[in-house]
């Protein structure tokens, strides 16, 4: 029980402090920025490293930046503490195993694509090619190379799905109706999830989607909506509900 309390508060640090990691990259990779600098967003001073600590630095400076006073918007850190609760999470529903290192691979790439697509209004390729290759990997081992064979052709199919999806969109709105970025995330939910639980979370994600989308619509907002964080959400609600989802495909097909 003693052990268990530690690495749960170890999962947890980490998961703040990939939370915090994952925060700088989808900030400045996007920007193509070489060196990543940390500072404020007002004044541009840049940081020293002890005001960099992940969440303590904001608390003890009271969510003020300490040169000129401003407020540090309080999102990032609360981004941070989410991946490291689910860090914890991640043991503490499934302990050491293939769903918990995949849990930790969507809280990781979830802080990503929620803050580039929010932010940018873009999913960078280097996140998911890395987690992409990360889940086959894990599915070789775990599972042995026919679950890896059906896992990649069940990505390729996806991919293709969601391919002719966006051409008939296109056709059908006469605008993109569906980013290149969301196509490539959809290649990963066929790599976890296989053909079905994929296409179950590519339309729990659009319902997730659909408030916004009336939202912009009544209210007269001029923009594109980020469908990125929305896809994640979906995906990661089937994976922690896989077996009741799975049960009820069973049962209606």
């Amino acid at each position: 029980m003693l052990i268990d309390i530690y690495i749960i508060t170890l999962l947890f640090i980490v998961g703040i402090l990939m939370g915090y990691i994952n925060r700088i990259i989808a900030i400045k990779m996007p920007l193509k920025v070489k060196e990543y600098v940390n500072g404020c967003d007002k004044c541009n001073t840049k940081y020293k490293w002890y005001q960099l600590i992940p969440l303590l630095s904001f608390i003890l400076q009271k969510g003020k930046c300490p040169y000129c006073k401003k407020n540090i918007s309080f999102i990032y850190q609360i981004l941070e503490i989410i991946s490291g609760l689910l860090f914890a999470l991640s043991y503490i529903f499934y302990g050491f195993s293939y769903e918990m290192i995949v849990m930790i691979v969507l809280t990781n790439l979830g802080i990503l694509i929620y803050i580039t697509d929010f932010k940018y209004y873009i999913i960078l390729d280097e996140p998911l090619i890395f987690y992409s290759i990360l889940i086959l990997i894990c599915k070789f081992i775990f599972f042995g190379y026919k679950t890896f064979l059906i896992s990649v052709c069940s990505g390729l199919l996806i991919f293709v799905f969601m391919v002719v999806v966006q051409f008939i969109g296109n056709r059908i709105f006469k605008q993109e109706s569906i980013g290149g970025g969301d196509i490539k995330l959809s290649m990963f939910f066929g790599f976890l999830l296989g053909v079905r639980l994929s296409i179950v979370s590519l339309i729990l994600g659009s319902f997730l989607a659909f408030p916004c989308a009336v939202y912009y619509s009544i209210s007269g907002v001029k923009r594109e909506i980020p469908f990125g964080p929305f896809l994640i959400t979906g995906l990661y609600l089937v994976f922690v509900f896989m077996e009741p989802i799975r049960n009820i495909l069973t049962i209606l097909f």
